[in-house]
């Protein structure tokens, strides 16, 4: 059955008004209200290594459209080819979030995290851009960006984002009572000195992140986004940040790490393992083969991971890491030595080698080139006698 013309025609017509009416409602929804707000959010550290350094987002809330969403920087990728190995790389690429806030809010509750909202005073261009920004941020291919710890994270796109959005002149001051540290101390506020995330990250991220770190550079740490951000002024001189609320107050518990379980006393074990064997070998004219093998194989290993971050991936943080001065690669060569009863020279000059590279270590330490783990302390101290229990004994 065939419509005649002026049927079609109409037929045409009224698709096409359904169509622009759409559009037109789909651009009318993207137009904030004179009542939207902006405001950033920021979330309290975790339990997880994974949490311990917060969390920071954009909330645009608009009543009169139904809009309340938080938008964020560094979600996993999880579909990502070869996910694992681009993590391992630093080439793996994270996204922007964009979640109803209910269910922001509902998700960092059950997980009894602050959270803590800032509304910025900001002129509606200004809200509008900022909402458009992040919109077009969130589009397919537009949402993937190469992460960096230090300088391209979840808290710094809050503050680049808010500079390069918007058209005011912001201006970050420095709160009165932050205090000159290197990145490394400042990661140290998160975790403790005395713990397993401490030691991993002091063993895996070198002398580079011993450096001072500059007013602006604090910011990839998102509890300093929300100090930097209270005292931030705009170009008519007043605060940024129009008004500050605690929506959620952490519930302290009182679950407390087992002192048992922490780096130092682990590490003091084995250490004290070491020095009663080395003490045994020395009373009884003795060599433990299977302690020297253990130790050479342990620290070149580690020694060789240490060279994989520092030379094979774009981490920047890996670099100049002088741990290899005790988890020496190379280790892994002279294993061979060790189970023989006589060395060549070769190896007791490399014995002596491994001597001096501990006594640099610890030079390093002190002038401040790196700062290492403390937990690392009673196993360098077993490893260096034991270094000089091997050069007597092979002597």
């Amino acid at each position: 059955m065939s419509l005649d013309n002026a049927t079609a025609m109409k037929l045409k017509l009224s698709v096409l008004v359904f169509l622009f009416t759409c559009v037109s409602l789909v651009a009318q929804q993207l137009q904030l209200s004179d009542d939207a707000k902006i405001s950033v959010i920021t979330i309290g550290p975790g339990e997880s290594l994974n949490d311990a350094f917060g969390h920071n987002g954009f909330r645009i809330k608009d009543r009169a459209l139904g809009i309340d969403l938080v938008y964020g920087y560094g979600e996993y990728d999880f579909d990502a080819p070869n996910f694992y190995l681009k993590f391992i790389q630093g080439k793996l690429d994270y996204l922007i979030s964009r979640h109803p806030f209910q269910n922001f809010y509902y998700a960092y509750t059950r997980a009894n995290r602050n959270i803590e909202e800032q509304v910025l005073r900001l002129s509606k261009e200004d809200k509008q851009a900022l909402f458009n920004y992040l919109e077009n941020n969130y589009k397919p291919e537009n949402r993937r960006y190469l992460y960096d710890f230090f300088y391209d994270n979840c808290a710094t796109r809050i503050r680049d984002v808010t500079q390069t959005a918007t058209k005011s002149d912001i201006e970050f001051v420095t709160p009165k009572d932050v205090e000159q540290k290197t990145f490394r101390d400042l990661i140290h506020e998160h975790v403790g000195l005395n713990s397993w995330g401490s030691f991993g990250i002091d063993i895996a991220l070198g002398a580079v992140i011993d450096k001072q770190a500059s007013p602006q550079e604090y910011m990839f740490l998102p509890k300093y986004i929300h100090a930097f951000f209270e005292t931030a002024k705009i170009s008519t001189n007043e605060s940024l940040v129009k008004s500050a609320t605690t929506l959620y107050r952490k519930k302290e518990s009182n679950t407390t790490m087992s002192i048992v379980l922490t780096p130092i006393v682990i590490m003091t074990l084995l250490a004290l393992c070491i020095l009663f064997v080395t003490y045994k070998d020395y009373k009884n004219h003795t060599r433990s083969k299977w302690l020297d093998v253990t130790l050479f194989t342990s620290t070149g290993l580690i020694g060789i991971l240490i060279l994989f971050l520092w030379f094979a991936t774009d981490h920047s943080a890996t670099a100049l890491n002088y741990n290899v001065l005790w988890a020496f690669p190379l280790n892994i060569l002279a294993i061979g030595q060790l189970t023989k009863p006589h060395a060549k020279t070769w190896f007791k000059k490399y014995l002596r080698f491994l001597i001096i590279m501990l006594v640099l270590l610890s030079s390093h330490w002190i002038i401040g080139v790196q700062v290492f783990a403390v937990g690392l302390i009673p196993i360098l101290i077993a490893l260096l006698l034991r270094y000089i229990y091997l050069v007597k004994w092979f002597k």
